[in-house]
């Protein structure tokens, strides 16, 4: 039997249903004793929760007295990002990185359904309004939103642990992923930042592609290995020392490694530094996910005791030129005003990998330098400076990549001429780029080629004079030896002369 029944009488029935309902609850909470209430509510949720087979959890945006925000809540956020925008009906959008990434989150009061292990869950958007308005000195929205997350209470170990686990990984991993990533200065034991948009990647750095491969895999081993030096009880940090000749691109290969791991960039001055105690509160005050860099580490303090014996040692010669006195030294202007950096040696190794170094992870310690052999040993042993990069002169390959990115230019009639003259000459990848720069407003790869060709055929013709010029003067100083040798050992013929014939004359008169 079929009953056909008008869907205005349907909708009418229902809506009777939910008023009587309203009603009822408004003379419930109207008439009845607060305590009967308290009571039936109490029970009522009892029984609801032995024969609901749900369980729920809540995550408010702000934590304790909403003085500070959740930063579980923040990762839940970000991690829905991604599901909810397939997902959900009602979406929430932010533009990030300067207009450049465009993110979407589910609006309130939307729900989107997760899957973890074969295990089904559901996550929902809210807020609550509360009926009283706080008086506050620092007006914040009243609206206090929270994500609330169901699943069965069979798996409540696999949600409870393994899964949020993963949720607070990943969505801290998207909001690095998302952020405006920062290039930091240090004003004594402050740090300032702008924002680092350096285009420089491992994409274009002049470099052989065999090098270039290793440095990639190295660090991208090191971003994926945070379980494998927590095994070995080892600070997830990786130290790395570039050096070569001024001009070689050690400063666009850190800009690189800060692109490909998508980390900030923390640019130390340690001139600036005061003392060990400073140098320990700027590292404190670090991130994850960072590269701290110290440029140019021999120019910056007298770290080593043998250069600093040097300096003494020439100070002295100067005040012996002068007629000064030698046995004492006056001290510099900053030592007179206290102003002088007080970081030692030892400050700076325990910076590095001491303790304090352990505060924090996921960060590349760089340290640069034109001068290997200056550095103190203790300075860059394995475990500190953990991988050692040589950047030298440009070579044939790292001139093709330089030809590709300034010219477009992957073959050409001169570039057998060019790969010979950059085997017999030393030149800097900065220096080939200055002659790859467009001559002309349409950029003709011929003229910038030529330019190169002419440039290592001067380069190398004065190499070549130098080498002959200290060939003579080494030359020149062999023979100025071999003379004074010559004269030294007339000298000493003569005096022995003299010697034997006052030897024969004395014993002629005795």
């Amino acid at each position: 039997m079929f009953i056909n029944m008008n869907p205005k009488d349907t909708f009418a029935q229902l809506g009777s249903l939910v008023g009587g309902l309203m009603f009822f609850w408004a003379i419930f909470q109207q008439y009845f004793p607060y305590q009967l209430r308290t009571y039936l509510e109490k029970y009522s949720h009892r029984l609801v929760n032995y024969v609901y087979p749900y369980i729920q959890v809540r995550f408010n945006d702000f934590t304790g007295e909403r003085l500070m925000r959740s930063e579980a809540y923040s990762a839940i956020q970000n991690y829905l990002s991604v599901n909810s925008s397939m997902q959900a009906k009602r979406l929430k959008a932010d533009i990030v990185k300067k207009g450049q990434s465009l993110v979407l989150s589910m609006d309130d009061h939307e729900e989107v359904a997760d899957v973890f292990k074969g295990v089904k869950l559901w996550w929902a958007s809210g807020k609550n309004t509360p009926k009283t308005q706080s008086v506050s000195f620092f007006p914040t929205s009243d609206e206090r939103r929270y994500y609330r997350l169901t699943f069965h209470k069979r798996h409540r170990d696999l949600i409870i642990g393994p899964y949020l686990k993963h949720v607070l990984k990943e969505g801290k991993a998207i909001k690095v992923r998302n952020r405006q990533r920062k290039l930091y200065t240090n004003n004594g034991a402050y740090w300032s930042h702008v924002v680092f948009e350096h285009p420089a990647t491992f994409q274009t750095l002049a470099m052989e592609p065999e090098k270039k491969k290793e440095i990639i895999d190295d660090l991208i081993a090191f971003s994926q290995a945070e379980d494998f030096y927590a095994r070995i009880g080892r600070a997830w940090k990786r130290g790395y020392l570039l050096y070569g000749p001024p001009g070689t691109g050690k400063s666009t290969m850190i800009a690189a490694m800060a692109n490909l791991l998508n980390y900030d960039i923390y640019d130390l001055e340690l001139t600036a530094v005061k003392d060990n105690t400073e140098l320990r509160r700027l590292l404190i005050e670090t991130s994850s996910k960072s590269i701290i860099v110290i440029e140019d580490i021999d120019c910056s303090l007298e770290l080593t005791g043998q250069r600093k014996k040097e300096k003494k040692k020439e100070k002295k010669e100067d005040q012996d030129q002068e007629g000064k006195d030698q046995n004492k030294e006056k001290p510099s202007k900053e030592d007179r005003d206290g102003k002088g950096s007080q970081v030692t040696l030892s400050g700076l190794l325990n910076f590095i990998d001491g303790l304090w170094s352990a505060c924090g992870g996921e960060r590349l310690i760089v340290f640069t330098t034109n001068y290997k052999e200056k550095l103190d040993p203790a300075l860059i042993r394995k475990g500190r400076m953990d991988k050692h990069i040589e950047l030298s002169y440009c070579g044939f390959e790292a001139f093709k990549v330089l030809a590709k990115n300034y010219l477009q230019v992957e073959e050409h009639s001169l570039f057998p001429t060019i790969s010979n003259l950059l085997g017999d000459t030393k030149i800097t990848p900065a220096d080939v780029a200055e002659h790859l720069m467009p001559k002309t407003i349409f950029g003709d790869a011929e003229i910038s080629l030529n330019s190169l060709v002419k440039g290592l055929e001067n380069a190398k013709e004065e190499e070549e004079k130098k080498a002959a010029e200290e060939e003579a003067a080494k030359k020149k100083e062999l023979l100025d030896k071999k003379k004074a040798e010559e004269e030294e050992g007339k000298k000493t013929a003569e005096e022995e002369t003299k010697k034997k014939e006052l030897l024969e004359k004395e014993k002629s008169q005795g």
